[in-house]
This record gives structure tokens, sequence and C-alpha cells, in this order.
């Protein structure tokens, strides 16, 4: 099972996510287009899609020239009914190609870990079910503000905010971080220190809640993870 897995930044990688999918068999062949690596025009040499976050947004093409091409590559998976997941960025990446909206999240941005508040459809959902009541750690500006005809919302977090979508049959996007463990979220908290955005949040406080939820993640979301690459 060959996986092609988009990573728009050093600091945005598959992270545990991945370690699951390879655990489960599934091979990773991780493209970096932010550093020269090409991205295939269709899917035909894998079994499935995975698009990580990135600090960009979905449609900052002039700063990242390849986005284009991934969302045709998401237009390309849910066409021809290949398993697709995005996570963050990649969510919003898959919102916007199939017909759907993001924009800023009016409550400001999110950090730290919420928690995943089904609806009804996620009971039955093939791949994101075992989420059901899991914590996920955030980091975001950015949320789905439409969703593309068709797609089925799945979960929201305790704020409020859009968490979970099957954004067509085939394709699936997470607004939280699974992948994301203490030292990712970490070098993201380093690497936006001082930032106005994060003026008003406790981030200690919020990595605290990373470390602490790291066990309850595991738990909840490799089976997700494992169910995915039952798909491909």
């Amino acid at each position: 099972m060959s996986l092609l897995v988009v990573q728009h930044q050093r600091t945005c990688p598959p992270g545990r996510f991945g370690d699951w999918l390879t655990d489960a068999g599934v091979e990773l062949d991780v493209r970096r287009p932010d550093t020269g690596d090409s991205l295939p025009i269709d899917l035909s040499g894998h079994d499935g899609l995975l698009v990580l976050g990135g600090q960009m947004g979905c449609r900052d093409d002039e700063v990242a020239p390849w986005l284009p091409a991934v969302r045709q590559l998401i237009t390309t998976a849910a066409k021809r009914a290949t398993p697709a997941l995005g996570i963050c960025l990649g969510h919003q990446l898959a919102a916007v190609a199939l017909g759907g909206e993001v924009g800023r999240n009016p409550g400001g941005r999110t950090l730290g870990v919420l928690t995943v508040a089904g609806t009804g459809s996620l009971a039955d959902d093939p791949v994101l079910a075992a989420a059901a009541g899991a914590p996920v750690p955030q980091w975001n500006d950015d949320v789905v503000t439409r969703l593309p005809e068709g797609a089925v919302a799945l979960a929201d977090n305790e704020r409020g905010d859009l968490l979970l979508a099957r954004l067509a049959p085939t394709v699936w996007g997470v607004q939280g971080h699974p992948e994301a463990d203490l030292g990712i979220v970490t070098a993201w908290a380093d690497s936006d220190a001082g930032a106005p955005e994060l003026a008003d949040i406790d981030v200690p406080a919020a990595l605290a809640a990373v470390a602490d939820a790291q066990p309850a993640v595991e738990a909840a979301w490799r089976p997700v993870a494992e169910a995915f690459a039952r798909l491909l």
C-alpha cells in the first residue's frame, strides 16, 4: 500500500500519524514541494493521499506555488474514489478544492487541546468514528466556513468550530493535529514566539495540555490511522 504524503514544510511532518500508518503496513511516499520535490499529476501510482498542515493559507499560491497541484490531486482523489485525508491546512485545501469555503476563525487562533464533539453521523463513519470524544491538539487561524455540496459535518470542537468532516465519499478532513506530539507543537510555539496572535493565549498551559493528552490522543487516533490504512 503506497500513500502519497504532501508535507508543506519541515516543521509539519507526518509525525506519529505517519508512524501509526507505517505500523499498519502503509508505505509513505513523502513529498516536500517546498524543497523542490515534484508532485505527481495524478494518483495512478498511489493507493491514497495524505495532505498535511502548514503555516500558509489554503489559497496562498504565491507563497506556496505547489498548492494548485495539491488541490487538483484532492479533486482527482474525489473523482476516482481514492481515499484521501487532509489535516489542518490539508483539510482546508480539500474543502476549497471540492467547492467549500475557508476563512479566518472569528474566535481567533485556536491553540492547545480540544475535544471531538461528534454528530450522529460520526459513529457510522468508516475512518473517523474512533475519534468520538477524543482530545486533539489544535493550532490554527483558519477554519472551513462552508462545506462543499454533499459533504457531511462529523464533529465540532467545544468552541463550535468544525473539526471533522467527510468532504466527499472517500475524502476526509481533520481540523486538528492528531499527528503533532509535544515536540512538534513546542517547535511551533518557539517559531511563533512574540506573534501578536499569541498575546492573549497562555502558551505554557497549552503545551502542558498537549503533553497531558498524548496517551489519550494515541489511544483514539491510532485506530483512525488504522481505519484509513484499511481503505488503501
